[in-house]
């Protein structure tokens, strides 16, 4: 294995593990913690930087920096207009996401940002039929943040 493919799984499974740590305490909590959060936010930057760096090509960079503008956007305009729907750790993490998906290309970004909703709003139907919930019932949404991208980078 090349050395820069070594280190992109390695990344992956470091993003993997802070998931997992993220999804454990959003289900509990329902929280995202900025002492989480932002420190993989700026590290994926530098990454991303320095891969734009050693190839020589900016092209997936860019991407990365449309991707966290797009769906960290799109996350904020809904908290502006949820009020209580979605948290300011959604907002932060769905930067994050943007961040990674566009890197790995539209097609990830666009996979990952639609299967969260698809996701979510499974879950949220099947526990509605099953009676657990009801329209006013909180319910994470990080988990399926991101397992939609684990999806998009999967799928694409």
């Amino acid at each position: 294995m090349e050395p820069r493919t070594a280190l992109i799984v390695l990344v992956h499974l470091a993003l993997l593990v802070v998931a997992a740590r993220l999804v454990v305490i959003d289900v509990r909590t329902h929280r995202l913690p900025d002492r989480i959060v932002l420190p993989t936010l700026a590290a994926l930057l530098a990454l991303i930087a320095i891969d734009a760096l050693a190839t020589h090509d900016t092209a997936p960079l860019l991407r990365a920096g449309g991707g966290l503008v797009m769906l960290g956007g799109f996350y904020a305009v809904l908290r502006l207009l949820s009020r209580n729907g979605m948290g300011g750790g959604d907002v932060k993490l769905a930067a994050v996401i943007g961040l990674l998906l566009g890197w790995h290309g539209w097609q990830a970004l666009a996979i990952g940002a639609a299967a969260a909703f698809v996701l979510g709003a499974v879950h949220a139907g099947v526990l509605l039929l099953l009676r657990r919930a009801d329209r006013r019932t909180r319910i994470a949404f990080g988990p399926w943040m991101i397992a939609g991208a684990v999806l998009g980078i999967l799928v694409a």
